[in-house]
Formats: C-alpha cells, sequence, structure tokens
C-alpha cells in the first residue's frame, strides 16, 4: 500500500493534535497547517495528498476559499471538511463548494475516523481499477473527455465545476438507469447524509443551464418524478 499522505489544516491546536494521532492510528503521515493561506499553499505544492482534512473556519483563507482554489487545481484531492457550523446552509455550502464529506463539531474521534476510512477506501478502490475504459463519452452534440476532464456540447466549451463534471459522467455513464438523489450524493459526492439531498437538486439545475440547450424542456438531464434523474439517452458513443 502506498503511503497516506494527509493535510490537515486546523488552527485549534489541540484539536490538531487530537486528530493527528488519530490519523497516525490508521497509517498516515500527518503533515498540519493553523492557517488558512499556510493550508492552501501547503495543498498546492505538488504533494499527492490521499486527504485533506479542513477546518472551515481559519485565520487568513476560510475553508470554503481554500476548497474553491483546491477543486480547480488540476490534481484531485478529496477534502474532510471540518466546521462548529452546525446550520444545514453551511453544511451544504460545504459540499456544493467541492468537500467530499462534512463533519460538523463536536464530533466523535470514532465518527472522524470511520469517515477518514470511508475516503481513503473510495480512492484506494478507485486507484486499484485497471486503467480502461472510457476515455471520452458522447451523446448527441454533447461530449466529455475524461482524462482532460473536459466537456462541450456542439463544438462549444462548457464551464463545469468539479461536481457538476463528476455529476454527468456519473449519468453518462449509465444511460437510461434511474437514481435517487440519496444514490447520487452516496456515489457522486460519497455522502450518505439525507439533509443534503437538494444538494444534488442544485447541481442538477445548474447543470442544465449549462448543458441543456433549453433547460425549460431537458433532453440530457431528465427528471423521473418521485424517484430522481436519469440521462435521457440511451444511446451513448465511447471511444
Amino acid at each position: 500500500m502506498s503511503i497516506r499522505k494527509v493535510l490537515l489544516v486546523e488552527d485549534d491546536r489541540d484539536i490538531a493534535r487530537l486528530l493527528t494521532l488519530h490519523l497516525e492510528d490508521l497509517g498516515c503521515v500527518v503533515s498540519v497547517c493553523h492557517d488558512g493561506n499556510e493550508g492552501l499553499a501547503r495543498a498546492l505544492d505538488g504533494t499527492a495528498w490521499s486527504l485533506m482534512v479542513l477546518d472551515l473556519t481559519l485565520p487568513g483563507l476560510d475553508g470554503f476559499d481554500i476548497c474553491r482554489h483546491v477543486r480547480v487545481s488540476a490534481t484531485y484531492t478529496p477534502i474532510l471538511m471540518l466546521t462548529a457550523r452546525a446550520s444545514e446552509f453551511d453544511r451544504v455550502s460545504g459540499l456544493e463548494n467541492g468537500a467530499d464529506d462534512y463533519l460538523t463539531k463536536p464530533f466523535s474521534v470514532i465518527e472522524f475516523a470511520a469517515r477518514v476510512k470511508a475516503i481513503l477506501r473510495r480512492v484506494e478502490q478507485l486507484a486499484r481499477k485497471p486503467p480502461l475504459q472510457l476515455r471520452s463519452m458522447r451523446s448527441a452534440e454533447l461530449q466529455l473527455d475524461l482524462d482532460r476532464r473536459e466537456a462541450c456540447r456542439a463544438g462549444a466549451h462548457l464551464d463545469l465545476t468539479a461536481k457538476e463534471f463528476d455529476l454527468l459522467a456519473y449519468l453518462m455513464q449509465h444511460p437510461a438507469r434511474v437514481f435517487s438523489r440519496a444514490q447520487l450524493l452516496d456515489r457522486v459526492w460519497g455522502a450518505t447524509h439525507d439533509t443534503f439531498e437538494h444538494t444534488v437538486n442544485s447541481h442538477i439545475n445548474r447543470l442544465r443551464a449549462k448543458v441543456e440547450p433549453d433547460p425549460a424542456s431537458p433532453r440530457y438531464i431528465v427528471t423521473v418524478w418521485g424517484v430522481g434523474y436519469r440521462f435521457g439517452a440511451e444511446r451513448i458513443e465511447h471511444s
């Protein structure tokens, strides 16, 4: 198994020490930053981080700012966001800004360890998959390049966020199959919190505004009332 390198960005030094101990118990090598500016610099310094544990409220840049910067970088780093803000708005904002999971303080170290192991397990399972497979997908005028993580419609580039791209790619990989919001949240975001299901709705709405010729009458991302969503075209060309 490769070395699990974890970047912990947490301004509370006591919490940082406690989390470092538990991450090390999971076999992780931990680097700690105590402010947002240093945290962002470390996140983007070229290290192949297995996970970033990111506090939301930090001196300098806050967790949302760091998350947004990391998500537009070329390398994907899983992010577990920590915060004392307990409102649903803040939790949803964390996911919509690119966090893979979200943990509200105070939390038990048992739950923290379980969330970390779940994220690392997903990442390592993806890394073990054979190089494959689908490098690009096309449906009518819509095309996705999975290597470059680029999307276009009728030859025009689509400016998709990381999660918008992941969501569209997942739906296209399973054409005509209907997914509930909870299933999409679990498989695209890696989260299983029912209270966050409407983050899927907001991403679907933004995706439609970008990929559909007429968002009011979607042809690619179709609602199945009472169930969820599916990719509308049954025929996908792969290359």
